[in-house]
C-alpha cells in the first residue's frame, strides 16, 4: 500500500510519459505542492527521517524512477544522510534506480509459478519483446523483470503490470496481453 494517492497520470500508463534512458543531468526539486504533501508526511512520524519512503514515492510518481540527483533532496528534507537515502532506495525493491519502460513487466519466478509455467513464460517475454531481463524495449513500451514472489499464488503463474496483477497466464493469455498493451489498452 503506497503512503498516499496517486495521481491519474500514474494510475493510467497511457497518460504517463516513458522515462527517459539517461540521468535526468540536473537537481530534482518539489512543487509547493509536493513540499506541502511532504510536510504533512513528516508531521505524522516521531521522527523525521521516517518520512524518506513516502517522499521517494513522490520522485518516483513524478519521475518514473528515483534518479540519483533527487538523494540530495530526500535526505535534506528528511534530516539524513545520503547513504541513509542511497541505503534506501537499494533495499526496496519497489524503487526503481534506473528508467523504465511504460509497462513494467514482473514475472513471478518462486515456486508456485515455477511449477505451472513461469519459465516458459519469462522465455516468451524474452523472445517476444526481446530483451533480457532488467532491460528495456528499444520503444520504451516495456521493461522487464523477475521477482521473488508477488503474493498471488492462486493466480500462479503470476504477472504484475505495473500496479495490476495479471494471472493465471498461459502462453496465448501472454501474447493477447501484450497485444493490448501495445495497442494501448491495458
Amino acid at each position: 500500500m503506497q503512503p498516499f494517492e496517486k495521481a491519474d497520470r500514474a494510475h493510467n500508463p497511457q497518460l504517463r510519459d516513458p522515462c527517459p534512458l539517461t540521468k535526468l543531468g540536473s537537481p530534482v526539486s518539489l512543487s509547493e505542492e509536493e513540499e506541502r504533501t511532504l510536510a504533512q508526511f513528516v508531521a505524522r512520524y516521531p521522527e523525521k527521517r521516517a518520512a524518506i519512503l513516502p517522499l521517494l514515492w513522490m520522485v518516483q510518481e513524478k519521475y518514473g524512477w528515483v534518479p540519483e540527483e533527487a538523494f540530495p533532496v530526500a535526505a535534506e528534507r528528511c534530516g539524513t544522510s545520503l547513504s541513509h537515502v542511497y541505503g534506501v532506495v537499494s533495499f526496496y525493491t519497489m524503487f526503481n534506480r534506473s528508467p523504465i519502460g511504460r509497462y513494467h513487466l514482473r514475472l513471478c519466478t518462486n515456486l508456485s509459478c515455477q511449477l505451472r509455467g513461469a519459465e516458459h513464460l519469462l522465455q516468451c517475454l524474452r523472445e517476444r519483446l526481446q530483451i533480457d531481463l532488467t532491460e528495456t524495449t528499444p520503444d520504451r513500451l516495456f521493461t522487464l523483470d523477475e521477482v521473488e514472489c508477488l503474493a498471488a499464488c492462486e493466480m500462479a503463474p503470476a504477472l504484475q503490470v505495473n500496479d495490476a496483477l495479471v494471472g493465471p497466464l498461459d502462453e496465448k493469455g501472454l501474447d493477447a496481453l501484450l497485444q493490448k498493451l501495445r495497442d494501448g489498452v491495458g
